[in-house]
């Protein structure tokens, strides 16, 4: 039996619905209403039909025609009769078929691993599964990415509803990874292939992007950026409800700003000083593991370390915070780095460099996602793209 307001649902955060980036046309209108209805009932929960019609301002008539539709494509069911002490008849209600559909989620962010997992619509992993990178790039890469996609797909039996990839560099509006220097990819048509591969919607999109995704569903902020910190380092920004990505799609790209004019250490992509040479977890690691064995010496110069990154980190954030007068800016990545010395030195530095009177709301924080964050927003990803939902 289906509970009106099934359990896991806060995990997507069900008061958290992005706003439409575009005009509604006339022809539109039934894939409009029909998106309105089912953000409704994933919103609300378990609702009659006249709830239903008074809650997005549709008419009886109407909603009755598209229930009847979404009950056809098994994406809605009736629950049984409300029980309440009103007069009249028990009106029925209808909810969401929170069991009929399973969503497979990809992060390909990390540097030693792609992770994955089957998501249920209301954000609960079901089954996870991950395959070792071993340094692939290019094909070898791409191939990884197919064979991980078909052990979550055997992990099921449940329909599939979609696939959400987030891949870390610039991912265009089709979901072609135009650069993705530590991948070795370059104008990868990656939605294509998998959904060729595996005949199922497919949505690929940058991995911080998708990441805050997930993120808003839990923020009290309309105006979001959230910074994922893995083999890489990008960010994710939504604005007014609405995500940014940007004319070029590569909106959120500060892992390659050049940070002062000191130089630095040499990036991936050929640069020295990109803000991802002094913060991406490879390099992060790689400078921490030559202090093993220090003793007392080695904490103190991995607090140097882990600082030196997090005030780096602030002088790229502080001009976009300022900006853009942002109030919450949220950190993704292994907490034992992020969490510590180098987020009090981000804050530090955001306070010495941005006007107190207009940031003194700032907040930075830790995601609370943790590393299922990129497989919580693909999830995200594909309810909005294939229902309309978020």
């Amino acid at each position: 039996m289906h509970a009106a307001s099934a359990p896991g649902a806060a995990i997507f955060g069900r008061s958290r619905a992005l706003r439409p980036t575009g005009k509604v046309l006339p022809e539109h209108a039934r894939t409009h209403n029909r998106a309105l209805v089912l953000q409704t009932l994933y919103t609300a929960g378990a609702q009659s039909r006249a709830d239903v019609a008074r809650g997005t301002g549709l008419t009886r008539v109407t909603i009755s025609d598209l229930v009847g539709d979404l009950i056809a494509e098994g994406l809605v069911i009736e629950l049984g009769q409300r029980e309440d002490a009103r007069p009249g008849k028990p009106a029925t209600l209808i909810d969401i078929d929170r069991e009929a559909f399973h969503i497979i989620g990809v992060d390909l962010s990390e540097h030693e691993v792609f992770r994955g997992a089957v998501v249920g619509l209301d954000g609960q992993i079901i089954g996870r599964d991950e395959v070792a990178r071993d340094g692939a790039t290019a094909e070898a890469a791409e191939l990884l990415v197919e064979q991980l996609v078909e052990r979550l797909l055997a992990r099921t039996t449940t329909p599939v509803l979609g696939i959400g990839i987030g891949s870390p560099g610039v991912v265009d509006e089709h979901g072609v990874v135009r650069s993705a220097p530590n991948l070795g990819w370059g104008d990868v048509a990656l939605q294509d292939r998998i959904g060729a591969r595996f005949a199922l919607p497919v949505h690929v999109a940058n991995d911080a992007n998708v990441a805050v995704l997930a993120e808003h569903g839990s923020s009290h902020h309309d105006d979001l950026l959230l910074v994922k910190v893995g083999h890489g380092v990008g960010a994710g920004l939504i604005i007014g409800g609405r995500p940014v990505v940007g004319g070029g799609f590569a909106a959120g790209e500060i892992g390659h700003v050049v940070v002062g004019t000191d130089g630095g250490p040499r990036c991936a992509c050929g640069k020295d000083g990109c803000l991802e040479a002094w913060l991406a977890v490879p390099r992060l690691t790689a400078q921490l593991a030559e202090l093993d064995g220090a003793g007392r010496t080695a904490a103190s110069a991995r607090d140097d370390i882990l600082r030196e990154a997090g005030r780096r980190l602030g002088i790229v954030l502080a001009p976009v915070v300022g900006a853009l007068n942002l109030s919450e800016v949220v950190l993704s990545g292994p907490t034992q780095l992020l969490d510590g010395p180098l987020h009090e030195a981000t804050v530090d530095t955001l306070r010495t460099r941005t006007m107190a009177e207009f940031n003194r709301d700032l907040r930075l924080r830790m995601t609370e996602h943790g590393q299922d964050i990129v497989l919580r927003g693909a999830a995200v990803m594909v309810l909005s793209g294939q229902l309309g939902v978020s």
